[in-house]
C-alpha cells in the first residue's frame, strides 16, 4: 500500500471558498480512484489561504487483475457470427471454451485484464479531478488557458513517494512545495505527506484550518484575559481570519477614546466588516476600547509596528462611523421618512414609503388581537421602522438597519416601545433568532412580514423548491412564531385578506389559498423541526375548522401527541382502525352514511355492547364541550376512557352477526366510535 499527495499552490485563495474546496477536491479524487477499481483506506482535504492538499492513504500500487467472461454464439452458428464475437473480444479461435448449458452448447471467452500500474492510472485521473472542481468566480491569467480562483504557481504530486509524472495545463507535477510567503519563501523538497507536515510547520505554515481556529481562539483569549477582558464570542469570523493567515499571531491594540460614545454595535461591524478584527468586552459586557488584530507572521519587535499601523487604520476606519453618527442625528426619524420615496421596494409593489404606509394601515387591524398593543404606538412605530434605511450608518453598515433605528428613534425622545420595535420589527430572522414579546413591537413584525408575503403573493412571486430571492419562507416561520409563542388568536386569512386590499396590493390578483396553503406546509416543517411526527401533523390539521388559527392548532397537535402517547390513547388507535376497518368494508356493499348513528337502544342484546353505548352517551357531550371550547386536553383524557369498554367488544362481541338489524345497530355503534375519536383529529393519517 501507498499514500497519494497532491498540493496545488496559489495566489491566495478567499476564505469563503477554502473549505468546500478542500473537501470538493478530495471528494473528486476518491470518486476517480474508485472509479479505476482502486480502494483507499482515507481521503483527507487541507487547505491554507496558498495551497489545496488532497492525501489519500492505503492505495494498492495496481489495478486488480480482472477476469471477464462471456458468452458468444450457439457452438455450430455461422462462421460470420463467431468471426463478429471473436473481434469484440479481441481473441483468435483457440482461445474459446465449449460449455454445455440447458439451452445447449456455447462458445465462451474468458478475458482476462491485468491491473496496471497505479502510477499509470493517477496522471490522467487527477488531472480530471483538478479540472471538475467548480469555482465560483474562476479568473484566468496571463497567456494561459487554465481557469483557477487565483493564479497557480506550483502543483506537488508524490505516489508512494516517487513523483507522479503529469502535466495540468501549464504546470508539471513536481516533489517542491513553499512555505510562509515572507518568513519561508524558499523552496522544500517533500518526501510523503508525514515530512510535507513537518516541514509546512517548520516552514511557519499551519496545515490544518482547524488547527489555525484553535491558535487563533486561545491566543485571543489569553491577551483580553490578561487585560481583564473577554473576546466577544465570533466563530464566524474565527473560521474567516483562519483563512486568511498561514501563520496566526494575535496582537492586541487599542481603540481612541474619542469613538467609544458611537454604538458599540456600529463599532464592532466597522471593525468585523472591513478590518477582520475581534472586538472585547469588559465584565459588565459593554465594549472594551481594546480590538484584537490576527496578524499573517511573526514580527521581530514582537508585533508593536504591526499594532501601530493597524490602530491608525481603524482610527480612520472608526473616525467615519462617528462621523456617520454625528451626521445622521442632525435630522429626526420622522424627517426621514418620505425620503424613503426614493427607494424602491419592488417596481409592482412600490416605493418603501408605500410598504411603510401600508404597514401602518395592517397595524390597525392586527393591534386588537395583542393583548396590551396601543394602536397609536404601533402606528408610530410602523411609520419609524424603515427611515434609518436613508441615514449615512446604515447606507454603510447594511446589518445595522433596525438597530440603528432604535438608537437614534432614543435620541429623538421617542417612547421606548416604538424605539424598541423599530428595531426588532425584522425579528425573527430564523429559527434560532429571538422572537419579538414585547406588544408594540409583535404588531410592527407581523404587519411588515404579511405585507411582504401577501404582495409577494400577488404579484405571482412564489418561492419555487429551490429558489427563494425574497425570504418569503423565512417571513412565514416568522409569522408563525410570532403567532404561537406570542399565543396570539387571530385568523390569519381575515389579516391577508385585509393586507390584500391595501394600495399597490389591490391592483393584482390574491389567492388568498395558495398563501394559506403556503402557510400550512410552513408550520408542518415548523413543527419537524421540534421533533413532532409529521403524522400528527396531518391528522390535527384534517379536523380544524380554521387552518388559519395557528394556536388551535398547536393545541390540538399537542393535545394528539399527549393522548396517543399514553396506553390508553395508543389502545384505543388500534381500536379505532378495527372499527374503521370494519365500516369501510361494510360500507363499500351499501349506500353511503348506512351505518351513521344514532343506534338503536333496544337493539342491544349484548351487555358489553350496552356498556359501550352507554360510556359513549356519557362521554360524548363533554368531548362535543370539551372540543367546542378548545379544551382539547380535556377531550383526550375523556376519550381515554373508552378504552376499557371498547377493549371488551372487540374482544367478545361480533359485529358481523347473521340478524341484519342486530348487525347494522353494531355497525352504528362503530360509526360513533370512529365519529367521536375523529373529532379530535383524523386518526386514519396516524401511522404505525
Amino acid at each position: 500500500m501507498a499514500e497519494l499527495l497532491l498540493e496545488l499552490f496559489s495566489e491566495e485563495i478567499p476564505a469563503r471558498m477554502q473549505n468546500k474546496a478542500a473537501a470538493d477536491l478530495a471528494r473528486l479524487v476518491g470518486e476517480g480512484l474508485k472509479a479505476a477499481g482502486l480502494t483507499f483506506d482515507n481521503t483527507a482535504g487541507y487547505v491554507t489561504a496558498r495551497r489545496l492538499t488532497v492525501v489519500v492513504s492505503g492505495l494498492p500500487t495496481a489495478q486488480p487483475d480482472v477476469s471477464d467472461e462471456r458468452r458468444g454464439p450457439r457452438v455450430g452458428a455461422p462462421d460470420k457470427a463467431v468471426d463478429g464475437f471473436l473481434k469484440s473480444a479481441n481473441l483468435n479461435r483457440d482461445q474459446l471454451e465449449e460449455r454445455e448449458t440447458e439451452k445447449g452448447n456455447f462458445y465462451y471467452a474468458v478475458i482476462e485484464t491485468k491491473g496496471r500500474d497505479t502510477a499509470e492510472v493517477l496522471p490522467d485521473l487527477l488531472s480530471s479531478a483538478i479540472s471538475a472542481l467548480h469555482w465560483p468566480k474562476p479568473m484566468k491569467w496571463g497567456s494561459y488557458s487554465a481557469r483557477w480562483v487565483r493564479p497557480l504557481h506550483n502543483m506537488l504530486c508524490l505516489f508512494g513517494g516517487a513523483v507522479v509524472a503529469f502535466d495540468w495545463e501549464h504546470l508539471t507535477a513536481n516533489n517542491q512545495s513553499y512555505g510562509h510567503r515572507f518568513m519561508a519563501p524558499e523552496a522544500l523538497e517533500i518526501k510523503d505527506f508525514a515530512d510535507y507536515r513537518v516541514k509546512m510547520k517548520s516552514a511557519f505554515v499551519v496545515l490544518d484550518a482547524a488547527d489555525r481556529r484553535t491558535i487563533i481562539k486561545q491566543d485571543a483569549t489569553r491577551l483580553a484575559t490578561e487585560e481583564g477582558l473577554s473576546l466577544i464570542d465570533d466563530p464566524a469570523l474565527i473560521s474567516e481570519v483562519a483563512g486568511l493567515v498561514e501563520w496566526p499571531e494575535s496582537l492586541i491594540g487599542s481603540i481612541d477614546a474619542q469613538f467609544m460614545d458611537v454604538p458599540q454595535e456600529a463599532l464592532i461591524s466597522a471593525m468585523r466588516k472591513h478590518q477582520k478584527y475581534f472586538s472585547l468586552q469588559d465584565e459588565t459586557g459593554k465594549m472594551a476600547p481594546r480590538f484584537i488584530v490576527v496578524a499573517n507572521l511573526r514580527a521581530e519587535d514582537g508585533g508593536t509596528q504591526i499594532v501601530a499601523g493597524n490602530e491608525r487604520v481603524l482610527s480612520a476606519r472608526l473616525a467615519d462611523a462617528k462621523f456617520f453618527w454625528d451626521l445622521d442625528r442632525k435630522n429626526t426619524l420622522e424627517s426621514r421618512v418620505d425620503q424613503l420615496e426614493k427607494i424602491i421596494f419592488h417596481a409592482k409593489l412600490g416605493t418603501v414609503r408605500q410598504k411603510i404606509s401600508r404597514v401602518v394601515d395592517l397595524c390597525a387591524a392586527i393591534a386588537p388581537f395583542v393583548p396590551d398593543a396601543d394602536p397609536a404606538l404601533c402606528a408610530r412605530a410602523a411609520l419609524l421602522a424603515k427611515a434609518d434605511l436613508s441615514t449615512e450608518m446604515v447606507g454603510e453598515f447594511a446589518d445595522l438597519q433596525g438597530l440603528m433605528g432604535r438608537y437614534y428613534a432614543e435620541y429623538d425622545g421617542e417612547k421606548t416601545a416604538v424605539a424598541k420595535a423599530i428595531e426588532e420589527h425584522y425579528s425573527p430572522l430564523g429559527p434560532k433568532d429571538d422572537c419579538p414579546s414585547d406588544p408594540t413591537s409583535v404588531v410592527v413584525a407581523l404587519a411588515d412580514k404579511i405585507d411582504t408575503l401577501v404582495g409577494f403573493f400577488a404579484i405571482n412571486e412564489k418561492p419555487t423548491g429551490s429558489k427563494d430571492p425574497y425570504a418569503l419562507r423565512r417571513a412565514a416561520l416568522g409569522v408563525i412564531r410570532l403567532v404561537i409563542e406570542n399565543n396570539l388568536r387571530l385568523s390569519l386569512q381575515d389579516i391577508f385578506d385585509e393586507a390584500a386590499i391595501k394600495p399597490q396590493i389591490i391592483d393584482h390578483v390574491f389567492n388568498v389559498k395558495d398563501l394559506l396553503k403556503f402557510f400550512a406546509d410552513r408550520l408542518k416543517v415548523h413543527l419537524k423541526e421540534q421533533s413532532v411526527r409529521h403524522d400528527y401533523i396531518e391528522a390535527a390539521f384534517a379536523v380544524s375548522e380554521d387552518k388559519s388559527d395557528l394556536v388551535r392548532l398547536m393545541a390540538r397537535v399537542e393535545a394528539l401527541s399527549s393522548f396517543l402517547g399514553s396506553d390508553d390513547g395508543a389502545n384505543l388507535l388500534i381500536a379505532y382502525r378495527r372499527a374503521a376497518n370494519i365500516l369501510r368494508i361494510e360500507e363499500k356493499k351499501a349506500k353511503p352514511f348506512a351505518y351513521a348513528p344514532p343506534v338503536d337502544e333496544e337493539l342491544l342484546t349484548d351487555p358489553l355492547e350496552r356498556a359501550l353505548y352507554e360510556q359513549i352517551e356519557k362521554v360524548s357531550g363533554p368531548i362535543n364541550g370539551a372540543i367546542a371550547f378548545e379544551r382539547f386536553e380535556e377531550a383526550g383524557t375523556a376519550m381515554a376512557t373508552l378504552r376499557k369498554p371498547v377493549d371488551d367488544f372487540f374482544e367478545k362481541v361480533t359485529v358481523n352477526v347473521e340478524e341484519p338489524k342486530i348487525r347494522v345497530n353494531r355497525l352504528r355503534l362503530l360509526s360513533s366510535i370512529r365519529n367521536l375519536l375523529g373529532q379530535l383529529a383524523d386518526l386514519s393519517k396516524i401511522e404505525g
